[in-house]
């Protein structure tokens, strides 16, 4: 039903921020309270009444003051959309609804003797004038693929897929064998994340571990302990770990040696491969692939980046709160877990918070810049991918494929979810295509450090 009756005043427009005092005549939500009496009047089942006999004034006395309340309710949500699309204005998030608490005035609103009065208080989005992106100057990395990166790779995998068998009793380890090991990493005599393994597995001489880890190995034998001592590079990916010196606990469980084998056609047939050619083939595609993604990461920061820098506007402190409330819960979460204070980072809880803060608001702006560059250019994820979004997914947790779609099959929350980080990628490809690109040619070692020191926003 219209409200044709209804009346606004604006109490406060600053910036963002809104507040309407809103009145709805008691004459509206009398009428509106009969017109939902007559339709519950039809099917209204009284004692001493045949149905549909009821009179009114019985079904009011009964009924009367529960369907007042409804008929508030709606009144005063259909008043707030009406006025907002009058004003045209959208709302960051829900308005803030507001009204007397004193337990009279509500009474005689219900009996219908007073006018609803009400105030609603919200930000609006502000407006996003989007920038010229042909301005944007993006250096894309290139990484070449060279011989000896690609004879690297196959002689990872070579080490890494054939065969090994358990070195004699007392054999002591040498540079090629595969060891079984436990162990448990400490920094300052405690414990750290990921520093822990039951029975963990290392090619010595691969440098898969921490510089220097693997070299004191050599020569222990099955049974043995040690406390080997490292380093981690300043560079290195965990940025809590990052020069930090740990020593690791090591009990070996077992030592296996390499059986005898070629890198050669009969090994890439065990692979499913024609030939070693084949197998050179798909190693050099899985690296070209590899650099590419990894190319795509560094371009889709620098876009973020020219975005985040190249629209400036107010933005809703209540978006702004909330983006940085669920951050901030996640630090501290993870400094529970770690054990660890502001101090051991670095940092005073004072200097974090205005960090994450600016963290908050950048991704606030970038939603909106990146909702805005769709809309204007008609980008959407379309349902096809929105499924491929939800099979990738899935596959990220082998063995459990089953349980995962299930759960995003039963939260439509989630499930819409996935289309948002599908969504942003069409928009950076978007405006990467209108941007001014130049290759760039660095090492992977160069791309990937980049990638990494790259903030997680």
């Amino acid at each position: 039903m219209a409200t044709e009756s209804l009346k606004v005043t604006e109490t406060l427009n600053k910036g963002l921020q809104r507040e309407l005092g809103m009145v709805i005549p008691a004459s509206d939500l009398i009428a509106r309270q009969d017109a939902k009496l007559a339709e519950l009047k039809s099917r209204a089942n009284i004692k001493g009444f045949r149905p549909g006999k009821v009179p009114m004034s019985h079904l009011k006395s009964v009924y009367g003051q529960s369907v007042m309340s409804e008929v508030m309710q709606e009144a005063m949500n259909a008043s707030i959309q009406q006025t907002l699309e009058e004003r045209n204005e959208k709302p960051a998030m829900q308005p803030k609804v507001d009204m007397s608490e004193d337990q009279g005035i509500l009474n005689r609103v219900i009996s219908g003797e007073a006018d609803l009065e009400f105030t609603v208080s919200y930000e609006v989005l502000p407006e996003v004038k989007l920038m010229d992106f042909k301005t944007i100057k993006i250096e894309k990395p290139v990484v070449p693929v060279s011989e000896e990166v690609i004879e690297k790779e196959m002689a990872r995998l070579f080490r890494e897929q054939r065969e090994y068998e358990e070195k004699p009793e007392g054999a002591a380890i040498v540079d090629g064998d595969r060891v079984g090991m436990k162990f448990v990493g400490t920094i300052d005599g405690e414990a750290f994340e990921g520093g822990s393994s039951d029975h963990a597995h290392v090619i010595v001489g691969s440098g898969q571990y921490v510089p220097g880890f693997e070299e004191q190995l050599v020569g222990l034998k099955k049974g043995d302990t040690k406390d080997v001592k490292v380093t981690f590079p300043e560079d290195y990916s965990t940025a809590e770990l990052a020069g930090k010196e740990a020593v690791f606990n090591v009990e070996i469980l077992h030592v296996d040696t390499p059986k005898e084998g070629e890198l050669d056609d009969a090994f890439a047939k065990k692979l499913g491969l024609e030939n070693v050619k084949a197998l050179r083939d798909m190693v050099e595609t899985q690296i070209k692939i590899n650099d590419e993604n990894l190319s795509n990461q560094r371009v889709k920061r620098l876009v973020l980046d020219a975005l985040d820098e190249g629209h400036k506007f107010d933005l809703p402190q209540q978006l702004v709160d909330n983006e940085f409330e669920a951050i901030w819960q996640r630090v501290m979460q993870e400094l529970e877990q770690s054990g660890k204070s502001f101090a051991d980072e670095g940092t005073t809880e004072e200097e974090a918070r205005e960090q994450y803060r600016k963290i908050a608001e950048r991704r606030v702006r970038l939603g909106l810049v990146v909702a805005e560059i769709g809309n204007v250019n008609n980008i959407e994820v379309t349902d096809e991918e929105h499924q491929q979004a939800l099979i990738a997914e899935v596959k990220r947790f082998p063995g459990q494929e089953q349980e995962v779609y299930d759960y995003y099959l039963k939260n439509k929350q989630a499930l819409a979810g996935l289309r948002a980080p599908v969504f942003e990628n069409k928009v950076v490809t978007f405006v990467t295509e209108l941007a001014e690109t130049s290759e760039v040619e660095m090492s992977r070692e160069e791309l990937f450090k980049l990638v990494n020191e790259e903030d997680d926003d």
